[in-house]
Order: structure tokens, then C-alpha cells, then sequence
């Protein structure tokens, strides 16, 4: 079995290939049926995996969409569930590489058989 933290590590970049090719097929299985969205600037709240990527859908029709990228810089796996928390960066830019926002977050994953599966992610934008 995979470690949690590679684990999770895996499904992050797959997540972040999945927005970058604005591809909502592969977004969908890494989320929680759940899954709730915290956003940065406003605090916007996405609850549940079909308003997320309602949310996406919209977002990847922009013609110079944003690409956002997560970083992650720790995660911790809990002792006692099957949970983890990851903490790090994110970045927004344009399709045409031009830093339009960035910030830090964290995400709350759950192991559901498997697979990890993001649970919840709260948005701080710095910049």
C-alpha cells in the first residue's frame, strides 16, 4: 500500500493536471460526494461535488481563464482515521502564464476504499 502522504501527493498533481487541461472527468473522482470549497477572495461556498464542478464547467469556458495550481507543502495523516490534512500554496494564473493571484490553503482528505479523496479546502488569498 502507497503511504498517505505520496498518496495524496499523487492525487494532488493529478488534480492539478485535471485543471490545467480543464479536463472535468478527471476532477470528479478526486473529489468527495460531499466535498465542500472555501473559496479565497469571498469566501464563496461550493458544497457538494456537482456544485464544484458546475463550478469548474463554468470557469474552463472562459476564454483566458484562470489556471490554478496547489502546492502543497505539508500533509499530516491522522493516527487515528483515515483522514489527512494538506497544507500549502496556490497559485492563479492565465492561460498565458501572467501571476493573477496566489495565497495558501488547506484540504482535508479522506481515504474511501483505495482511494484519497479531497473532503474539504479553505482558500486564504495573500496576493
Amino acid at each position: 500500500m502507497v503511504p498517505p502522504e505520496l498518496a495524496i501527493r499523487l492525487r494532488r498533481a493529478a488534480f492539478n493536471r485535471a485543471l490545467a487541461g480543464a479536463d472535468l472527468a478527471a476532477i470528479g473522482p478526486l473529489l468527495a460526494p460531499g466535498a465542500v470549497l472555501v473559496a479565497g477572495t469571498d469566501s464563496a461556498v461550493l458544497a457538494g461535488r456537482k456544485a464544484q464542478l458546475q463550478a469548474w464547467k463554468r470557469e474552463f469556458a472562459v476564454a483566458d481563464r484562470t489556471v490554478y495550481e496547489r502546492l502543497p507543502e505539508r500533509i499530516e495523516p491522522s493516527p487515528v482515521a483515515p483522514i489527512a490534512m494538506e497544507h500549502g500554496r496556490w497559485t492563479g494564473t492565465s492561460l498565458a502564464g501572467r501571476p493573477l493571484a496566489s495565497g495558501t490553503y488547506a484540504a482535508k482528505w479522506r481515504r474511501l476504499g483505495p482511494d484519497w479523496v479531497i473532503e474539504a479546502e479553505i482558500f486564504l488569498t495573500m496576493g
